[in-house]
C-alpha cells in the first residue's frame, strides 16, 4: 500500500516541477530551516507556531522568549554594578512573564 503511495506522490511532485509549480518559491536554493526545536513540541503547536511567524503574528509567549534571550545578551556587556542589577531585575521579570505564559498556554491546551 505504501509503495503506490509513495509512487503517486512522486508522480505528483513530477508533474508540478515540469509544470514549473516548483520554481519560484521562497527560500529556494536555501536549505532547509533548522526546526530541530520543533521535535520536542506536539506538531499541531508547532504547525501553528510556524503559521504565525509567517503571518507576523507570534504568541506572546514566543515575544517574551525573545525579549528574555536579547535582554541576557545585552547583559554579557553590562559591567556598572548598578546597570547589572538593573538589566538582571528586567530579565528575571521577563522570565517569570514567559513561564506565566507558558503554563497558561498548557492550562488552555488541557481544558
Amino acid at each position: 500500500m505504501f509503495g503506490k503511495l509513495r509512487q503517486l506522490t512522486e508522480a505528483q511532485i513530477r508533474k508540478a516541477a515540469d509544470e514549473g509549480q516548483l520554481s519560484g518559491l521562497s527560500g529556494e536554493g536555501k536549505p532547509l530551516p533548522n526546526r530541530s526545536a520543533d521535535a520536542f513540541i506536539d506538531p499541531s503547536d508547532a504547525i501553528g507556531h510556524r503559521i504565525m511567524a509567517e503571518a507576523g503574528a507570534l504568541p506572546e509567549e514566543i515575544c517574551l522568549k525573545r525579549q528574555a534571550d536579547a535582554a541576557r545578551a545585552s547583559m554579557a556587556a553590562i559591567t556598572d554594578p548598578k546597570e547589572r542589577k538593573a538589566a538582571m531585575a528586567e530579565l528575571a521579570e521577563l522570565e517569570m512573564k514567559h513561564a506565566i505564559a507558558q503554563e497558561a498556554r498548557r492550562k488552555f491546551l488541557k481544558a
